[in-house]
């Protein structure tokens, strides 16, 4: 399967620290891994700014995303995103 190139819309999962308060009070969104852009996840961990889901949830990251089930709010935006 070939993923269709879109420029500045790289995107990867990455799980929210639920130790630290959202700036976004979305409710179920502390429960998931999200979608965000490949290129804030290195500037967010290094300077520990706040980064921005596709589904519109800000947290800093600090967990394993891989241990948590993928918001579906980001993968239905991730999946029109990439509709072939």
């Amino acid at each position: 399967m070939t993923t269709p190139i879109m420029p500045d819309i790289n995107t990867d999962v990455i799980v929210e620290d639920r130790t630290t308060p959202a700036t976004n009070d979305g409710g179920d969104h502390e429960r998931f891994a999200h979608y965000v852009k490949s290129k804030e996840i290195l500037p967010s961990a290094v300077e520990g700014t706040p980064i921005e889901a596709l589904c519109g949830k800000k947290w800093v990251p600090t967990r394993d995303p891989t241990r948590y089930p993928v918001c579906p709010e980001c993968k239905e935006i991730y999946e029109t995103l990439f509709k072939g």
